[in-house]
């Protein structure tokens, strides 16, 4: 999966245990905890959906945004393949039934929901007409995804803190990657977008600066290293668990009815 922004406090052990590596999902969703990623996306997909009805959330990860968006006393479902965010989810108030699939896995009924969301996942990306037929055909009112429109990177947690050629991802704007892939008579009728900002609060940022080398690929004698700790260390605000990293992000919200 994607560093979903479809968001925390980081979760980061101290520099004098052993060396551990972060789960990728982990790392995102305790970053959209502290961040205000659902109080900027919920009101506007809200505007075009003041009631959810039965909600499907389509790779719904720590459940953040689905757990706002839900309608109090009807049933929600999350699909979500990863343990560690399940666990996350079980953990809601009110949790979601969980289907422990990948989306195209999930044994999940045609029309069975009024809602369907989808938030910041590979599907959108990579396979956007196909994974929108999926998801109009679970929905009985409404598709809604979130999709990334700032230019920046998608890929590693924290990437938008380094330059471009340390990370040397794709840059383009999700919006435009999604709505390229899909036909005309495909696009959404409504896109809104809110500007938000990703924090993270980190207890160790040396740790998580040689976290992110290692998933760069560089090797433990890189001179790049040392430098990629000073970057990330004069981006850090003090809080009062240890230090923040904000990254200003902008989102674009994709509504589709149906007739």
């Amino acid at each position: 999966m994607l560093c979903r922004e479809s968001v925390v406090s980081v979760s980061v052990f101290p520099s004098a245990a052993p060396r551990r590596s972060f789960d990728p999902l982990e790392l995102y969703a305790s970053a959209i905890d502290t961040s205000d990623y659902v109080a900027r996306v919920a009101p506007l997909v809200r505007r075009f959906v003041p009631r959810a009805g039965e909600l499907l959330d389509v790779g719904a990860g720590g459940g953040q945004l689905g757990a706002a968006l839900r309608q109090r006393g009807l049933p929600w479902t999350a699909i979500e393949p990863s343990p560690t965010m399940q666990a996350r989810l079980a953990r809601l108030h009110g949790p979601p039934r969980i289907v422990p699939r990948g989306w195209e896995a999930a044994a999940v009924a045609d029309q069975a929901h009024d809602t369907v969301l989808a938030a910041t996942m590979p599907a959108l990306f990579d396979e956007p007409e196909r994974f929108l037929d999926r998801c109009r055909a679970w929905a009985r009112r409404t598709v809604v995804w979130i999709v990334p429109a700032h230019q920046g990177p998608r890929g590693l947690c924290f990437a938008g803190c380094l330059p471009a050629a340390w990370h040397r991802e794709d840059e383009t704007p999700g919006l435009d990657v999604v709505l390229r892939g899909l036909p005309l008579a495909a696009r959404p009728q409504r896109i809104v977008f809110t500007d938000w900002t990703f924090s993270g609060v980190v207890t160790d940022l040396p740790l998580l600066a040689a976290y992110l080398a290692d998933r760069l690929g560089w090797a433990a004698d890189d001179g790049r290293r040392a430098r990629l700790a000073a970057h990330l260390a004069a981006q850090a605000t003090p809080d009062a668990a240890g230090v923040r990293l904000d990254i200003p992000r902008k989102s674009a919200v994709l509504v589709w009815g149906k007739s």
